[in-house]
Order: C-alpha cells, then sequence, then structure tokens
C-alpha cells in the first residue's frame, strides 16, 4: 500500500528513541524526508547515524533542540525549510508522565508540567504553521496518553495537562481546516521505553527472579491491560504514520488510543 509520503518533510520531537525513533524510521522507509530534535546531542547523534545506516539514501537531520526554547525551535524549523523547501508533518512527541498526587505536587511541578506538556507543542505549532500554510497544508500529530480521558489520581498533574492536549488538538483541528492543516492526537497507554527498561534494571538489583519479558506481562497485569502486555514503540509509530498518511486525508481533530484496550471510556 503506497501511503504518499515520498518526498513528504517531517519534523519528529523527541525523535532520539522510543515512539519517536520509531515513527522517524517508518517515515524514512515511505519516501519521507525527516529531521528529528531531542535535547541530548549524544543520543540524537547515535539515533541519526543508525538510521542513516538502516536507511542508506535516505534523507535524514539531526538538530540539538528544546522544544520549550522558542528560539531554538524556530531555528529548527528554518533549518528544515531551508533544507527541503516546506514542512508538511509535524509529529510532536515531547514530555513524561509525573507520577504524584494532588497533596504531593507543588506548585512549581504544577507549573513545570503544565508548561512541558503545553508550550512543548504551542512552540512547534506555532513555528509550522505557516510554512505548512503556505505549502497547501500540513499533518499535525500530537501524542498524547489515554490519561487525556481516564485520568490516575497518582498522575493528577500530568492527567490534567493530557486533558487540556486533547482539548487543545480539537481546537486547533477546527481552526486550522481551512488551511487544509489536519491535526488529530495519538493516545498511547503503557509503552516500553528506556523509562521501563531502568525499572527493570532496579528490579533486577534488588533480587528479582522474572526476566525482562515476563517482568514486564507482569506490570501490564498490574495496569489492567486486556492484552495483556506492554505497547511496542513502532505499535503506535504505525498509527502516527497512517495519521500522516494519503488514506487520513479526511481525518483531523481524531482520539485514537493505541494502548492495548487500557482505556474504558466510551
Amino acid at each position: 500500500m503506497d501511503l504518499g509520503l515520498k518526498d513528504k518533510v517531517a519534523i519528529v520531537t523527541g525523535g532520539s528513541s522510543g515512539i519517536g525513533f520509531a515513527t522517524a524510521g517508518l517515515l524514512l522507509g515511505e519516501g519521507a524526508k525527516v529531521a528529528i530534535c531531542a535535547r541530548g546531542e549524544e543520543r540524537l547523534d547515535t539515533a541519526f547515524l543508525q538510521l542513516q545506516a538502516e536507511f542508506a539514501g535516505a534523507e535524514v537531520m539531526a538538530q540539538p533542540c528544546d522544544v520549550l526554547d522558542e528560539k531554538q525551535v524556530a531555528a529548527l524549523v528554518k533549518a528544515v525549510k531551508e533544507r527541503w523547501g516546506g514542512i508538511d508533518i509535524l509529529v510532536n512527541n515531547a514530555g513524561r508522565g509525573r507520577q504524584t498526587t494532588f497533596m504531593e505536587t507543588t506548585d512549581a511541578a504544577w507549573r513545570e508540567e503544565l508548561n512541558l506538556k503545553f508550550f512543548s507543542l504551542i512552540y512547534p505549532i506555532r513555528a509550522v504553521y505557516p510554512v505548512m500554510k503556505e505549502r497547501g497544508g500540513g499533518r499535525i500529530i500530537n501524542i498524547n496518553a489515554v490519561l487525556s480521558r481516564q485520568p490516575e489520581a497518582h498522575m493528577v498533574a500530568t492527567s490534567a495537562a493530557r486533558s487540556g492536549v486533547l482539548n487543545l488538538t480539537k481546537s486547533l483541528s477546527t481552526e486550522f481546516a481551512p488551511d487544509n492543516i489536519l491535526v488529530n492526537s495519538v493516545n498511547i497507554g503503557t509503552v516500553k521505553s528506556g523509562q521501563w527498561k531502568a525499572r527493570f534494571e532496579k528490579y533486577s538489583q534488588g533480587g528479582g527472579s522474572l526476566n525482562e519479558d515476563e517482568w514486564q506481562r507482569g506490570e501490564a497485569a498490574k495496569r489492567g491491560i486486556p492484552l495483556g502486555r506492554m505497547g511496542e514503540p513502532d505499535e503506535v509509530a504505525h498509527a502516527i504514520v497512517f495519521l500522516a498518511s494519503a488514506g487520513a486525508s479526511y481525518i483531523t481533530g481524531a482520539s485514537i488510543d493505541v494502548a492495548g484496550g487500557t482505556g474504558r471510556y466510551i
């Protein structure tokens, strides 16, 4: 199936690992030109070299960028436009969850979480919007979480912020529709990541007897995931790439769960 992504230009934030890295790889495999960014230069360089090696001849670039720094974001967008002439796809993938209850969350933590969840999207979207409009349209995919619709008490700040991001996505899908810029959300559940690997290593060092796969399935069972396992980064990436593709040309303002059935809402 031709997804119609050949020569499309994409920016993937948080592209040095996990879902971002998997998404960059799938886009490159479809013939897109991909720019990845992240704060950590060493990990970003490693990801860039891996993508170059796996997709020989593909057009890929990497640029360090803190998505909470508006000037750095503007510089990234400018560099991508100068290199490839425009931008068609933006995947907003930066940010982690904060595990605190309401009474444990300080004012500073609230501000930090809300700032991260909102401005990691606001700055990139603000920067790419005029470029996409000039291009005649584009796709913006915000990586969100099932917490946006099914909040958890032990992640109160993240749950609240994620709900706001879902609202923002819906608002932008309406505002940007006349410019043919489609805005959607992919809501993830528990997906394998470096964070989960670190937790397993801590478990092992503490004398745990399960192998990593057994431990992860146990953690999935504790969280009530119907499919009984954690998700793989590429399983989320496939949904993202579909929303960026020609096949999703009539989808905007949508919220798609890739969470193994975790969401109990209708």
